[in-house]
């Protein structure tokens, strides 16, 4: 049994070498196209697990081209694009990596079993088939957060900028070129880079509502489109906005600060109350031992 699960592992392991050799000498050997994508993922950053199987998910492609991924391929690429990470990563990338992650997962599952480990071989599968989907839905609610975070800024110096007798473009480019590079600042210059390419300003405006996913974005991307379609002046519709913004920014603040009481409630039952019983309790039972001895 041993014997035959060592050859087993002893194939899968040089199976892996073959494909990583042959994926890296393809990589030496082609154009600047694969350094430069290269590139965006080290600018990227993605996480270790994905730059490891990354080069190997074109080799299951036969897998995430099929039919019935339609729509995961839909609904994945929805993801990638609101974790921004759509020019670095394509959907059948990320499915061809979940799969292989799951074999992965698999084997090393196998191997615990053998070695008489299976809870940590449990914890090693379930680490690998579930940590890609848990990266991409955290990677999108914490880019979400810096979004919302700043938004209000950013709506504030437009609306001034405009009001002071700037136009849209000019106004948003120059707030670009004083930010520093977050993700809203991103996503505003491939915004503005998509218009100065010749795109429409409603049709780039619209695909950064897509992008993001941000319902508070895109009501603020729906105002200033129907501004434009109805002619009306953006400095008082974006002050607007602005307000409308900040009321639901204090009012998610009241939530989340009414929901504090209830969420501490469970670790100060279960960490703070039984330190404070001990710490009182103790020394009377300490004290009524020593009597009773007596």
């Amino acid at each position: 049994m041993f014997t035959s699960l060592a050859a087993f592992s002893a194939g899968v392991g040089a199976t892996c070498l073959f494909l990583f050799l042959a994926e890296f000498l393809r990589m030496v050997g082609t154009e600047p196209e694969a350094e430069k994508k290269a590139e965006e993922y080290e600018a990227r950053r993605l996480p270790l697990l994905f730059r490891v199987f990354l080069p190997f998910a074109s080799n299951v492609g036969f897998i995430t081209r099929h039919e019935f991924l339609t729509n995961s391929r839909k609904n994945t690429e929805e993801l990638i694009q609101s974790a921004g990470f759509d020019q670095a990563l394509t959907a059948a990338q990320f499915i061809g990596v979940r799969i292989l992650m799951g074999l992965a997962g698999t084997i090393l599952l196998f191997l615990m079993i053998a070695a008489d480990r299976t809870l940590f071989g449990f914890l090693l599968f379930g680490l690998f088939l579930l940590y890609p989907v848990s990266w991409l839905h955290r990677t999108i609610r914490m880019r979400h957060l810096s979004i919302l975070k700043a938004l209000p800024n950013v709506l504030d110096l437009l609306t001034l900028s405009v009001e002071a007798g700037k136009d849209f473009l000019t106004a948003l480019r120059d707030i670009l070129a004083k930010r520093k590079s977050d993700p809203l600042g991103d996503e505003l210059k491939r915004t503005l880079h998509e218009i100065q390419l010749g795109k429409q300003r409603q049709m780039a405006l619209k695909e950064l509502g897509w992008r993001v996913r941000l319902p508070e974005l895109t009501s603020i991307v729906n105002a200033v489109i129907q501004a434009d379609e109805l002619g009306i002046g953006i400095g008082q519709l974006l002050r607007i906005q602005g307000d409308q913004l900040r009321n639901k920014r204090f009012a998610r603040a009241e939530t989340l600060a009414n929901e504090a009481p209830v969420k501490i409630l469970f670790p100060v039952v279960l960490f703070i109350f039984p330190s404070v019983f001990i710490i009182l309790i103790a020394p009377i039972i300490s004290q009524a031992l020593k009597t009773l001895s007596f």
